[in-house]
């Protein structure tokens, strides 16, 4: 490991403010790209085409749909055991486009991944720098896919995985912040539950059919009593996909898909439990066979609609639409070391942030599947939007593709490639990230 001086850091630091600065017109020019052309899980090809294409102008060598995904790249700078990798995401919502921002991700990682590439070149240091292209978090679980296909692999060498969210910046600001380190998301699992009936004519003969549209209603109404006696931090929420094609013919079939949410993957468990039994007695109740599917993404992929494996005795292989579909996301973990780490240099870039949040906020993320493997930081980044608009709103959409959100990633950008630097530069501080993330795990366990 290279000998780090403050003189070291110093230097980096310079280095990292100064090409970010020269390259903010062409990376404010691919966040623009990204922003205006949303593009849905699993087919951002216009932003994996956009940002392979700007980093090879640029002179990196990067591998295109990587890891068997068709809208994942990588790129790598320097050698070594030890490895940093900045995590990129830039898929968007259906109908409300980029409403959670992930076009600021993008540009927040390619730009601590280009600052960091130039401090390396420059200062000789040690080790190797990634910059991944994570597709598919809003819905399918891209990072989880790219877990199994062994993207973060081996482990043990990934000193830091790196990335940081937008988030409104009135959520911060009373503090005097403008932005947040420890961020801290709670579990969700996904689950699709199917009701089997038996058709027959509405009026006619209804005596003869098994409504699977009951047994469904059923079921929604369940878990709408269960949320009386659930903790205030879980969450169940749900949607009818097939409800019936007539209403004069008694609906032998529906689908309905589902998330439950908890602060950890083990509460997420036990309130499937307790969903699943309300599901169970509206097929109980209306006579109709009821199915549950847990997906299990299955790795090296190349289409766009992808096929998920039942769990079931059958093992059978089903196409889905992916945009409606959740994976497993486990809690998203804060490493108080990588925190602190990024708080320090964006105070030297002169930005105040808020180290950590204690409660987790109510929404889940394929980053702490990430977080639960290697150690890592997810950030949060304060852009100016409307009072009250929050992720997930067409007019947090707006704000995602101002120039003043443009400038907070690219804030962003600096202090992530400083916390990337940082923890390759000196021993004391991956081993004391590696700690943290031992000890939270240990203490997940018991």
């Amino acid at each position: 490991m290279s000998p780090v001086t403050v003189d070291t850091v110093t230097q980096a630091r310079a280095i990292v403010n100064a090409r970010l600065d020269e390259l903010d017109d062409g990376l404010h020019q691919v966040n623009r790209t990204l922003h205006a052309n949303p593009e849905l899980a699993y087919k951002e090809f216009i932003a994996h085409d956009t940002i392979t294409a700007y980093l090879e102008k640029l002179g990196f060598q990067v591998e295109r749909s990587a890891w068997g995904l068709a809208t994942s790249f990588d790129a790598t700078v320097g050698s070594g055991d030890r490895q940093v990798i900045f995590c990129a995401e830039y898929d968007a919502l259906p109908e409300i486009g980029h409403a959670c921002g992930h076009n600021l991700i993008a540009i927040s990682s390619i730009g601590a991944f280009l600052g960091a590439a130039a401090a390396m070149s420059a200062l000789k240091i040690d080790g190797r720098i990634r910059l991944l292209g994570t597709p598919a978090e809003e819905s399918g679980g891209g990072k989880q896919d790219l877990v199994e296909a062994g993207a973060f692999n081996p482990p043990e060498s990934v000193v830091a995985a790196i990335m940081a969210h937008p988030m409104p910046i009135e959520y911060v600001s009373q503090g005097g912040f403008s932005g947040l380190a420890g961020m801290k998301l709670i579990a969700c699992q996904g689950t699709l539950v199917e009701f089997k009936g038996r058709t027959a004519h509405a009026a006619g003969e209804p005596w003869k059919g098994v409504n699977a549209l009951d047994g469904a209603v059923a079921a929604y109404n369940n878990v709408s009593l269960l949320r009386q006696q659930m903790h205030t931090e879980d969450r169940v929420h749900g949607v009818f996909e097939v409800g019936g094609t007539a209403p004069n013919v008694i609906p032998d079939y529906t689908r309905m898909n589902w998330i439950v949410r908890s602060p950890t993957a083990a509460g997420c468990d036990k309130l499937m439990e307790r969903v699943t039994k309300c599901w169970e007695a509206g097929a109980s109740a209306s006579a109709c066979e009821m199915k549950t599917t847990r997906f299990v993404r299955s790795p090296f992929l190349l289409l766009p609609s992808c096929s998920y494996l039942l769990e079931g005795a059958k093992k059978k292989l089903l196409t889905l639409d992916i945009p409606n579909r959740q994976h497993h996301y486990l809690n998203l973990r804060a490493n108080d070391s990588l925190c602190q780490i990024y708080v320090d240099e964006m105070a030297a870039f002169g930005q105040n942030i808020h180290l950590k949040i204690d409660r987790a906020l109510n929404a889940s993320t394929d980053m702490g599947n990430v977080s639960h493997f290697v150690p890592s930081f997810h950030g949060g980044i304060g852009i100016p939007a409307e009072p009250g608009v929050a992720m997930h709103n067409p007019r947090f959409a707006a704000a995602a593709g101002t120039d003043e959100a443009h400038g907070a990633a690219i804030q962003a950008a600096k202090g992530m490639a400083m916390l990337g630097l940082r923890v390759l530069l000196d021993s004391k501080v991956a081993a004391q990230a590696r700690l943290d993330f031992e000890r939270d795990d240990e203490e997940a366990h018991l």
